[in-house]
């Protein structure tokens, strides 16, 4: 009874396994597609969280061509550059975006209503 095998309680951190996963390699960047109430049945739809290597111009012409609604790129100070286009876009951004290679089904969060 000399030997007891006690341990000794330590500071036990739930999320340790979560914020180490999420640090690593291998993590998700989502793509954010939102939604924005103008006036009336009017509507802005934004795109965010693109990886910083592509063109956010070169996409958004493409959008603006393939889907026939106006947009612009605007400079954002904590979110970085968001893709705006005219009208509820969410469903055509995302699958334009999954079938032109620019991210996966995966990684695409659509809000909004």
């Amino acid at each position: 009874m000399s030997e007891l095998d006690v341990q000794i309680p330590t500071a036990f951190d739930p999320f340790a396994e979560a914020n180490a996963e999420d640090s690593g390699a291998g993590t998700k960047e989502y793509v954010h597609i939102r939604i924005q109430q103008r006036n009336g049945r009017k509507s802005l739809t934004t795109v965010q969280g693109l990886k910083k290597e592509f063109s956010y111009n070169k996409i958004l012409k493409d959008l603006k061509k393939e889907f026939c609604c106006n947009g612009t790129v605007v400079q954002d100070p904590e979110l970085g550059q968001v893709i705006q286009l005219q009208g509820d876009q969410r469903k055509n951004v995302s699958s334009f975006l999954i079938q032109a290679g620019i991210v996966k089904k995966d990684n695409i969060k659509i809000h909004g209503f």
